[in-house]
């Protein structure tokens, strides 16, 4: 009887080890998958090797970007606006009240170029000011991304471009819920700033794609949103004078003066269907190529 029990367990345990010995390729092949899978750990972000950073929320890591090359004064036709934000941006470095902004209107009248401008020109007289940009596709992600930001010596403009709730009220939630803070309310040390062609960040047809009740509650919560924005700054589209006067201010700071400019300059638009900061950009670069002249950017 003990033989046969020995017997009975000396093949278990061969099993046992040759099943192991089988297994064991398996098993590491899908631990390395897991382990590519997972996302690395966070170890804290370094903000001081840049003042621009990509945020990925899938790993909560910052990545640095060079610096927004276009000056402040090269923006034109945009005085008003310009003033506007940079009082607020001022005051939110220098720790006094200010409110979170909205840059809205028409496309290619220069809202992110402000934002990136004025963020450039304030950063240059406070070191501890940093921007984050963060994708439109995922604000869902910003209340965490306060939260971790919260507590930290530096001063964060959180900019958001092109921000618009195509999916639904899902993602006003979440950014209503990072702009309010919760029971702890925002952090002191951002700024979120978002640029986009609504006022009320709605998307066209947005009726359309859900019932007329869910449509109703859903507008109702993006136009909340909006109006947890303190600061809302206006572009309007760009009238012929202003434009000419973007070309020549921009030919005048190049040394691109050529005979008719004008003319080409209307041509120009005309062929692009706007006229805009943005197309008034495109000609003066078009130009510069044309006369062999570098520009900035």
């Amino acid at each position: 009887m003990r033989t046969g029990l020995l017997l009975q367990w000396n093949a278990y345990v061969y099993g046992l080890r040759t099943m192991d010995r089988d297994l064991t390729p398996l098993l590491t092949r899908i631990a390395e998958a897991l382990e590519r899978l997972a996302p690395p750990v966070n170890t804290g972000a370094d903000f001081a090797g840049a003042r621009l950073f990509r945020h990925d929320p899938a790993t909560g890591a910052f990545h640095g970007a060079p610096d927004y090359p276009l000056d402040l004064g090269s923006l034109i036709g945009v005085d008003r606006q310009k003033a506007r934000f940079l009082e607020n941006l001022e005051r939110f470095a220098g720790g006094l009240p200010y409110n979170h902004a909205l840059l809205w209107g028409v496309r290619g009248t220069g809202k992110s170029s402000l934002a990136k401008a004025a963020f450039m020109a304030v950063a240059a007289k406070t070191p501890a000011l940093k921007l984050v940009e963060v994708d439109r596709d995922q604000v869902t992600a910003l209340p965490a991304l306060f939260d971790g930001l919260r507590g930290r010596p530096e001063l964060f403009v959180v900019l958001c471009d092109d921000l618009s709730f195509e999916e639904g009220a899902a993602a006003a939630k979440a950014l209503k819920s990072a702009l309010e803070g919760g029971v702890s309310g925002p952090p002191a040390n951002v700024l979120f700033v978002a640029t986009s062609n609504r006022r009320h960040l709605m998307p066209r047809g947005h009726q359309e794609d859900r019932g007329l009740v869910a449509a109703h509650e859903d507008a109702e919560e993006e136009v909340s949103v909006s109006d947890r924005f303190g600061l809302w700054v206006g572009f309007p589209p760009m009238d012929q004078p202003t434009y000419l006067a973007a070309v020549a201010a921009y030919t005048e700071r190049f040394g691109l003066a050529v005979p008719d400019l004008d003319r080409r300059a209307l041509q120009w638009a005309q062929l692009r269907g706007s006229r805009s900061g943005r197309v008034a950009w495109q000609f003066i670069r078009d130009l510069a190529g044309e006369l062999g002249k570098p520009l900035p950017l």
